[in-house]
């Protein structure tokens, strides 16, 4: 019987081969022709069959089981001139074309959306937000330059907390909960002390996926979001730039090919960038009332440079060297001297064998971070984090299928040091290894689309595994009608020395999980695991209401079980560094955009609740803004795209904050017990806090910004552009923080007009 069993098991698989011999694979990339760039979900199809596709987001495309023949393959996009490439599919070899589109005709301005309508329909992409050049660039241009941490705060669900040392707070995330990768690398501190800025040359930005929850197995190390952020290589068919000076800060851009792109040959090429802040000298006439004082001006000073060199075969296969160097200060003698630097480098690659439709996507690099701050009234602090990283992934394409699988190793080491009120010592220094692994599954069955993933996660120095099963569903009801739902378990080891009682929260430095036992303030005792961990749960419904009308609504539930923080103010040495504490955030999100060849508009609303419970009390934290609006709006003026205005409206409820109920003089009895109170000099103020915690509320805070955008052409590659912008139009004074010792006010800041001069060639 089991002779028989393996006799036709053989004689099965021998058929199903001999069927799936029979059947061949294209692959390839779509270019545009001025530039050499990749072109986003550009369509792709067989002529005369049913196969078809869109490119990604590097210009690429697969198609599968195409029976042995030659086809005439199709390449088109708005505003482009299609073009066909003769192909033959065999069994041995996956064919790879290279498809470079001209300018058409057509205008440049018209909006197409059909590809990412098809693209919404075959990707479950359930709190995914994707950000291109283009969509920042539609922001009003506060300093005269768009910038995507401007363009975060238009997203639903992403919450700011100022213009100063503002950070950003996902969907009930911390800052420290939120992942941020450039090319693949953690930038640890991603925005300048002013809130205009990034450290992301929006010249550079091909795609910018936003995760704000529920997100798949092949992202780990953060509980809350992930903030992808992938860059575009140099210009493969000419020299190119960009020079641009604004009251705000100086940069440039140069690049261009090494080897230009061509039908018959791979291409390589370079692009590098650099900008640095000028406000805080310009400040001191431009913006008078917006500064500290005559001397010091807006204290804000920063300077970031990154380079990349990019390589293509003529295969498909390539590879990319990338370093960075990232730096920022804000020296306010009222409040506090901060520094911090980042800097790193990498290499990642893409190989595409030719007798398979796997790809194989890797990278390796390095990412470092440390700051320092001295407060007016505090000791110093100081953190430094680096990150070493060596990953791989697999990806195979098939019939209405991808399976996708990897593996990370990853070591970090971190330093800190930090000296409390009460004059106790807290510092570590910790080296450990993450190493994980992932799989992801993607079908297609009629309407849905199904993916389930597992991703394994190994922390060697708390000699913790975690297992994360994660799972992301659409089912497209009609064309026009999507319900979808995601969710999973995550898990970090990586926490914040950043307290929420911080005035100004400028400081961000960074711990591995302790090796020490952690205080367990719900239950009592040490908590059985050091890990900060998290379960989401998110449903939603897309909803295409016309050709350029979006309906999108997210209902969000994040539990927080375990969270990790630095018990800063302990009182003696018996008392532990660190503690545990519990929370939750839930909420929904409504957004509406409609796009055509004249107008975009992009409206939002949120209504979120973020609450802790630290054993003593549950208290919402001071991000919770109950309620947040957005409203985006850009117009093209011309019919050529030269002439723009665009203009941005953001309203939100006040941020909770716990009350003052007294003061006190504060006698550090440095002496001890022979200290004598009635002769010893208090050294500070020390502030009595209400026993609610976060019990009040800040005031409403709401901005209006505008900007105009002309282009004046001198040729097809040369022109100037000049922007013209208002932030704070009509002069709100939103509140910053409260100063309690010294019982004043400070606002967020005032208008601020400005103008930008790039000179493109």
């Amino acid at each position: 019987m089991q002779i028989k069993q393996l006799v036709f098991s053989l004689v099965f698989l021998c058929f199903f081969g001999a069927i799936s011999a029979q059947n061949g694979d294209i692959r390839g990339q779509l270019y545009d022709e001025k530039s050499g760039e990749p072109i986003i979900y550009g369509t792709i199809q067989i002529l005369d069959t049913d196969f078809g596709t869109t490119t990604d987001l590097d210009g690429f495309f697969t198609l599968t089981g195409i029976p042995i023949g030659e086809y005439t393959v199709q390449a088109s996009y708005i505003g482009y001139e299609s073009v066909e490439q003769i192909v033959s599919i065999t069994r041995t070899k996956v064919a790879f074309v290279k498809l470079i589109l001209k300018e058409g005709g057509v205008n440049l301005g018209v909006v197409d959306i059909s590809a990412k309508r098809e693209q919404a329909r075959t990707e479950v992409k359930v709190s995914q937000l994707r950000v291109s050049k283009k969509d920042i660039k539609l922001l009003p241009s506060t300093g005269g330059d768009a910038d995507i941490v401007q363009y975060l705060q238009v997203l639903p669900g992403i919450i700011s907390t100022g213009d100063q040392g503002g950070q950003l707070y996902i969907r009930g995330g911390s800052p420290i909960q939120n992942k941020i990768l450039l090319d693949g690398l953690t930038i640890y501190n991603p925005f300048h002390s002013i809130g205009f800025y990034s450290i992301f040359e929006t010249e550079l930005i091909k795609n910018a996926d936003v995760l704000t929850g529920g997100f798949g197995a092949e992202h780990g190390g953060r509980i809350s979001a992930i903030v992808d952020i992938s860059t575009r290589t140099g210009n493969k068919k000419r020299l190119a730039g960009q020079v641009t000076a604004s009251p705000f800060m100086v940069k440039a851009l140069i690049e261009g090919p090494i080897v230009k792109l061509a039908d018959d040959r791979g291409s390589a090429s370079f692009v590098l960038t650099s900008k640095r802040a000028i406000i805080d000298e310009t400040s001191k006439s431009l913006y008078s009332r917006a500064a500290v004082n005559d001397t010091v001006g807006l204290p804000f000073n920063f300077s970031d440079t990154y380079g990349k060199l990019s390589f293509e075969s003529q295969g498909g296969s390539k590879f990319n060297l990338f370093g960075f160097d990232f730096n920022d200060s804000y020296n306010n003698p009222n409040i506090a001297n901060i520094e911090w630097k980042n800097f790193g480098g990498g290499l990642d690659f893409r190989l595409l064998p030719s007798s398979t439709t796997l790809m194989l996507n890797g990278m390796m690099g390095f990412s470092s971070y440390e700051t320092e701050i001295i407060e007016a009234d505090d000791s110093p602090r100081f953190s430094k984090i680096r990150e070493y990283v060596l990953a791989l992934d697999f990806t195979f394409f098939g019939d209405d299928k991808e399976i996708n699988y990897g593996i990370e190793a990853k070591g970090v080491r971190t330093e800190f040091e930090f000296v409390n009120p009460f004059n106790l010592k807290i510092d570590q220094i910790q080296n450990t290894t993450n190493l994980n692994g992932f799989v992801k599954y993607r079908q297609i069955l009629g309407g849905l689309i199904f993916e389930p993933s597992l991703r394994a996660q190994y922390y060697a120095s708390n000699g913790e595994l975690s297992l994360e099963p994660r799972f992301g569903l659409k089912y497209n009801i009609s064309d026009d009608l999507r319900l979808k739902v995601a969710g999973g378990l995550y898990s970090q080891n990586l926490i914040s020395t950043s307290n929420e009682r911080d005035v100004v929260n400028l400081f961000n430095g960074f711990l591995s999980s302790p090796e020490e036992n952690i205080a367990d303030n719900i239950n009592g005792g040490f908590t059985d695991s050091k890990l900060q961990k998290s379960r989401h749960l998110i449903a939603g419904l897309e909803y295409d209401l016309s050709s350029g009308l979006q309906f999108n609504v997210e209902g969000y539930f994040k539990d927080f079980p375990s969270l990790v923080i630095v018990n800063r103010n302990r009182l003696s040495v018996d008392e532990p560094n660190y503690s545990s504490e519990i929370g939750e955030a839930y909420g929904i999100d409504f957004s509406m955009k409609y796009e055509n060849a004249k107008w975009y508009l992009w409206s939002t609303y949120s209504l979120g609740y973020v609450n802790r419970n630290d054993g003593f009390q549950e208290y919402p934290t001071v991000f919770d803004r109950r309620h947040n609006v957005n409203f985006l709006a850009s117009y093209t003026v011309d019919e050529d795209g030269d002439f723009k205005l665009s203009a941005r409206w953001n309203m939100g409820s006040g941020f909770p904050f716990t009350k003052t109920q007294g003061f006190y003089n504060f006698l550090p009895f440095i002496d001890g017990l022979g200290t004598d109170p009635l002769t010893a000099n208090p050294e500070n103020i020390g502030i009595i806090f209400s026993e609610t915690r976060n019990g009040g509320r800040l005031p409403y805070y709401h901005r209006l910004d505008l900007s105009a955008t002309y282009i004046h052409n001198f040729t097809d590659f040369t022109n100037l552009e000049i922007v013209a912008s208002v932030t704070n139009a009509y002069d709100r004074p939103n509140i910053f923080y409260f100063d309690r010792l010294r019982y004043e006010r400070v606002n967020q800041l005032p208008i601020i007009p400005s103008a930008a001069i790039k000179f493109n060639f």
